[in-house]
């Protein structure tokens, strides 16, 4: 009852105004990972000039216990680490804030973009708060500290958050029942058993056990049905869509009534979806 009656009185934050969109959403994966360094402050501007509903990006913490921006658990991929500081799979949470604010997170996709910085959280929001909503997507550590960060900056239902550890989820919803959540779907395990691709299809089982960790959308890959998506709205969830980049793809989740698409490539999808209400 006592989310119920918080969600009543927040009915008129950003978050809730996106969820209950009477139109599909774009969101912008990553930022707009397209032609931009993915999770870096170029992207999410990117992602911003192209009208992105939601920017989203990914953070670990560090081992100081700061919350970075960057989606792999490793470095190596998309920073300069392996050849600043040598060795490979060197992990986010074994280095500071400040050894991994040396390293380059942009030349690695184009030289124009070299000296790019891995942005904190915090850098993130100021940037994409300034007049849009962030989707955040929890990599590694508690509720308590993002919680924590989002009351500091008077943000509860400012953005959204989303992961795909369930029990993550529900210690957020328990410690900010307020905030708008989505669960990241499917897992290659449950119950210790690794999945067929069949029954990743998100199914009535998925939508009924995300419900219960307080979450009001799942995010999940193309492996839905127009049942299941029906299913999801009938138990008040969104349904939105990772990663589509293309657009027959896209039209093919929207006419089985999916509530968003997640993509590197915003400008595509809202071309996309302007076609589909062409003559």
């Amino acid at each position: 009852m006592i989310t119920s009656n918080l969600h009543a009185n927040d009915a008129g934050s950003p978050a809730e105004q996106l969820l209950n969109a009477a139109r599909p959403l774009v969101i912008g994966h990553r930022g707009y990972c397209q032609i931009a360094p993915e999770n870096t402050l170029p992207a999410f501007r990117l992602a911003k000039t192209a009208g992105a509903d939601l920017v989203e990006l990914d953070y670990h913490h560090t081992k100081d216990g700061e919350l970075i921006v960057i989606h792999d658990s490793t470095l190596d991929r998309t920073t300069d680490a392996v050849a600043k500081w040598g060795g490979s799979k060197i992990r986010v949470e074994d280095k500071t804030l400040a050894e991994l604010q040396t390293l380059d997170a942009g030349k690695w996709f184009d030289p124009q973009f070299a000296g790019t910085r891995l942005p904190t959280l915090k850098e993130a929001l100021e940037v994409i708060q300034d007049g849009n909503l962030t989707l955040i997507e929890r990599k590694g550590g508690d509720a308590a500290a993002c919680v924590k960060l989002l009351n500091e900056r008077q943000l509860i239902n400012q953005v959204i958050v989303h992961a795909f550890d369930w029990q993550y989820l529900a210690d957020f919803h328990q410690q900010e029942p307020r905030q708008v959540l989505s669960a990241l779907g499917p897992s290659g395990y449950r119950d210790g058993k690794k999945l067929t691709e069949q029954e990743k299809f998100l199914s009535e089982r998925w939508v009924d056990e995300a419900r219960k960790a307080g979450v009001r959308a799942v995010g999940w890959n193309n492996q839905v049905t127009r049942e299941a998506v029906a299913y999801a709205h009938q138990k008040k969830l969104k349904v939105w869509i990772y990663t589509i980049n293309d657009p027959a793809e896209a039209n093919r989740l929207l006419d089985l009534g999916v509530d968003a698409i997640i993509t590197n490539n915003p400008s595509l999808i809202w071309r996309t979806i302007a076609l589909r209400a062409a003559p």
